[in-house]
């Protein structure tokens, strides 16, 4: 059985209503009538279309309501933000804000940039945490480990550079992903072409002060780093490599990438040459569950997002 038909079964007549700025594209509205008919969400889209899950904002009495609220809030004119709020991403954004969507998924047209701004101006980041991110769960068919072979990788299409503060909340993120979405107990490695000192260089300090600040602040959960890709995930050789391998070498079930560069392209090797299955990428850090969709996105790879954040949503709540 797939990881996806696991959250699937999970996600039943969790009652989550989430909201589609994009609701005249056709994979969207396919994958949301999927999800809808499973009983996986209650799909809003916004949309000028008749029917049953199309909703028209612009003759919605919320219009007004979210732009007198944003008004205030960005210190601009009524008239001003009314336009604002004319666009189906910001109205969706303040839907999720004000509690009348449980969650939002974007990205089939919106650039991640436009996705990532809009939600970090009006739904705001956690406590705590000073930049969102983003991670891909990966199914790897020949992989074998706890998780059934499965495998979060981030950040692999937010942060190009992180510093060391910020991929360290990049790592706090991501076990709270693995723990509330999958219900695993997170092994975070903290990757980079060292381990334990084996090289050295400036991006490897990065690596081993993300590692310390990643602890201090998230002392709950097993931060491991610097070290290796195999060391990561092989423990015969995490043994070879380090004196103590603790409760993550050769056993992290949460990969984290010191830049966007390593991240991205391993994990597109991995879902070429590895047959992988890659399910994101899905956005993290923020106050509620937003995701940003690939352009590229086919049906099934939004439906696999919307199980994902009925998910995310139901345990907000």
């Amino acid at each position: 059985m797939t990881l996806i038909t696991l959250l699937e079964k999970k996600a039943i007549n969790s009652k989550i209503k989430i909201i589609f700025p994009e609701g005249n594209d056709e994979r969207v509205i396919k994958a949301a009538k999927k999800a809808y008919k499973k009983k996986i969400c209650e799909p809003v889209l916004i949309s000028d279309r008749k029917g049953e899950l199309f909703f028209n904002h612009l003759t919605s009495k919320k219009l007004k309501e979210y732009a007198k609220k944003y008004s205030k809030k960005k210190k601009i004119s009524l008239s001003v933000a009314e336009k604002i709020m004319q666009d189906p991403l910001f109205y969706s954004a303040m839907a999720l804000k004000e509690g009348d969507a449980d969650a939002m998924i974007a990205g089939a047209q919106y650039t991640s940039g436009n996705v990532i701004a809009v939600s970090k101006d009006i739904i705001g980041l956690k406590k705590g945490i000073k930049v969102a991110s983003s991670y891909f769960i990966m199914s790897l068919p020949f992989f074998k480990n706890k998780e059934g072979g499965n495998l979060i990788f981030a950040d692999a299409s937010v942060n190009p550079l992180p510093n060391a503060y910020e991929l360290a909340d990049i790592a706090i993120t991501s076990a709270e992903t693995a723990k509330k979405l999958l219900g695993w107990v997170p092994r975070v490695a903290m990757l980079s072409f060292s381990t334990k000192g084996s090289a050295s260089h400036e991006i490897v300090n990065k690596v081993v002060q993300a590692t310390r600040i990643a602890n201090k602040k998230a002392p709950q959960y097993f931060i491991d780093g610097e070290m290796q890709g195999d060391a990561a995930l092989i423990e015969s050789i995490a043994k070879k490599k380090m004196k103590k391998i603790g409760k993550v070498g050769g056993k992290a079930n949460v990969l984290i990438f010191p830049d966007l560069n390593a991240g991205n392209i391993c994990y597109k090797l991995v879902q070429v040459l590895g047959k992988a299955t890659a399910y994101g990428p899905i956005l993290q850090g923020f106050n509620k569950p937003v995701s940003d969709l690939s352009r590229g996105a086919k049906e099934k790879d939004i439906y696999g997002v919307i199980i994902i954040m009925s998910i995310l949503a139901r345990r907000k709540k």
